[in-house]
């Protein structure tokens, strides 16, 4: 780990506590920097492009720890739909000590100049979650798969968030409930884009005397 990045997770870490009081915002880094014992410059070299710049590197640091979380475990003899079930579950888990943290941070990635931001983020997570579950897809069910599974992870941590049972028992029996539900409507999408992106091949398919395109049925001009 280099300099840098020791400066930045320092500055992170140190942030974070302020952030569930100011927000993602320049005065949590300022106050994260005074805390760390870091000089102002240093605090905008570890993160020049400001708040939303912490607030990616903390979704990717929570990313990273999950994946090496994940990696730790055998994960050969659960089912595929556990193995999403587990990553989804430690990921809130891990969140768990910055919750107003997250809080704020969906609250700012809600705004049109940070939807791109947004996006990136959690595309970053369900990819990291099925990587970890073992998926090697390459054709459509690759982008299928992390579509669905995005509406899982937003809409179970939406439930998390507004979640006051004990142990967080209603969340993990919702995120259940949804992915039960992902995977029936999963296998009729992904034979829906199989039939789309199918679609220009068949169009382009000679049928028979060589023909492309061809129609069920005789061709009749109309008349009159």
């Amino acid at each position: 780990m280099t300099t840098l990045d020791q400066e930045r997770d320092a500055l992170l870490r140190a942030t974070l506590p302020h952030v569930a009081f100011d927000g993602w915002t320049h005065k949590a880094l300022s106050s994260g920097a005074e805390d760390a014992g870091l000089a102002p410059a240093v605090a905008f070299n570890a993160f020049p492009g400001g708040p939303m710049e912490a607030l990616e590197a903390f979704s990717d640091g929570i990313d990273r720890r999950l994946l090496a979380a994940l990696g730790e475990r055998d994960l050969s003899e659960m089912r595929v739909r556990d193995r999403i079930a587990l990553g989804v579950r430690l990921r809130l888990e891990m969140l768990e000590p910055h919750e107003e943290a997250v809080r704020r941070g969906l609250g700012v990635l809600a705004l049109p100049s940070n939807a791109r931001l947004g996006v990136t983020c959690l595309y970053r997570t369900v990819d990291a979650i099925w990587h970890a579950a073992g998926d090697a897809s390459t054709d459509y069910n690759f982008y299928s798969k992390r579509l669905l599974l995005a509406g899982v992870y937003s809409s179970t941590l939406l439930a998390w968030l507004n979640d006051d049972s004990a142990d967080k028992a209603d969340t993990w029996a919702f995120l259940d409930r949804r992915i039960d539900g992902v995977l029936k409507v999963g296998g009729r999408f992904g034979k829906t884009m199989k039939r789309v992106l199918d679609f220009p091949d068949r169009l382009a398919r000679p049928g028979p005397g060589g023909r492309i395109g061809r129609r069920r049925g005789p061709f009749r001009p109309r008349t009159g």
